[in-house]
């Protein structure tokens, strides 16, 4: 989806504005690197055609390789960046991400529960970096309270292992329908499992992305997985699905455009730095240089964050045909 070339600000022959785009309220991190957070919620969203609505709900102190501390948003701040806008604009869906404390989740939630019809698209991060004095009550308050008003849960599949079913412990990994289950009992409708591992074939292994139900499997892609690491891939998703079903897409459809919207935002994906690299979501927006894909097949991001264990990058290398993970 890209926006339209015409301008939509001109009125109609009838002297009427138009109806003016899909608004996304996001409720996220701010991230100065430009990877993720809300920066990679604002862009997405416009990219998609719809309008971010972006309320900050923590500071990350990062750069394109790892994070190295945060700093919480107060949530009266937070809940009150949200009703400002609130009162003026019609949301038609929500992105959640990183909320900052367990503080904020509850606010949050408080504010979700005044427009149960509103979609909610929440993306669970990779949490390792946080002190586990302050992870585990962040993530028992975010199961209790946010789990309930989600529509689509998006996550990378070890990640919403950790969270959903920490005590796992079969040598079989679970599928995304016990993923869903674990989820619907918290009262979450959907979940979308990125990067599961499928057997390898030969010396190619493969990545499946699975939208699930607690009564099985939906829709799903399966991509080569490639070894350089991205950061943001995980809230680019996100926030694709949100603003594709703030505009009216059927879930399904909505999945499918938001896969391969973040493939080709990965296929074009750079390097800012000297980290991993970052998806570029206005892709379409400017040809590439001639003889340029992207950035460097062979140039692998570090570790940390953005590392391939990471539900905030993908599997694949710039200039690869897939790396959705």
């Amino acid at each position: 989806m890209k926006p339209d070339s015409h301008d939509d600000s001109a009125p109609d022959d009838d002297g009427q504005e138009p109806a003016p785009p899909a608004c996304v309220m996001s409720f996220n991190a701010s991230d100065a690197s430009g990877a993720g957070g809300l920066a990679g919620d604002v862009s997405t969203v416009a990219a998609m055609g719809a309008h971010p609505l972006p309320v900050v709900t923590s500071i990350l102190m990062r750069d394109t390789a790892e994070i190295f501390d945060h700093a919480a948003i107060d949530d009266e701040d937070v809940v009150e960046q949200a009703r400002s806008v609130l009162e003026d604009v019609t949301v038609s869906a929500w992105k959640v991400g990183f909320l900052g404390s367990a503080e904020t989740v509850a606010a949050v939630a408080e504010v979700l529960s005044d427009y149960p019809e509103v979609p909610l698209v929440a993306y669970m991060p990779d949490l390792s970096w946080l002190d586990e004095d302050q992870r585990e009550p962040y993530l028992e308050a975010w199961r209790e309270l946010i789990l309930p008003a989600t529509e689509v849960l998006v996550g990378n599949h070890k990640t919403l292992t950790d969270v959903l079913l920490p005590d796992w412990d079969s040598e079989r990994p679970p599928s995304a329908r016990e993923l869903a289950v674990a989820a619907g009992e918290r009262g979450t409708r959907f979940v979308l499992v990125t990067g599961i591992m499928l057997p390898a074939r030969g010396a190619e292994q493969h990545i499946d992305n699975v939208l699930a139900s607690p009564q099985g499997a939906i829709t799903g892609e399966k991509f080569p997985r490639f070894e350089a690491a991205f950061v943001g891939a995980g809230d680019t998703l996100a926030a694709a699905l949100a603003a594709l079903l703030a505009s009216g897409s059927e879930l399904q459809a909505a999945v499918g455009e938001a896969l391969a919207f973040l493939d080709q935002s990965l296929d074009a994906g750079f390097r800012p730095g000297m980290g991993n690299v970052v998806p570029d979501r206005f892709f379409w927006a400017l040809p590439p240089a001639e003889g340029e894909g992207g950035a460097d097949d062979d140039d692998e991001g570090g570790g940390g964050p953005g590392s391939s264990k990471d539900p905030s990058q993908g599997p694949g290398g710039p200039g690869a045909a897939h790396r959705v993970h």
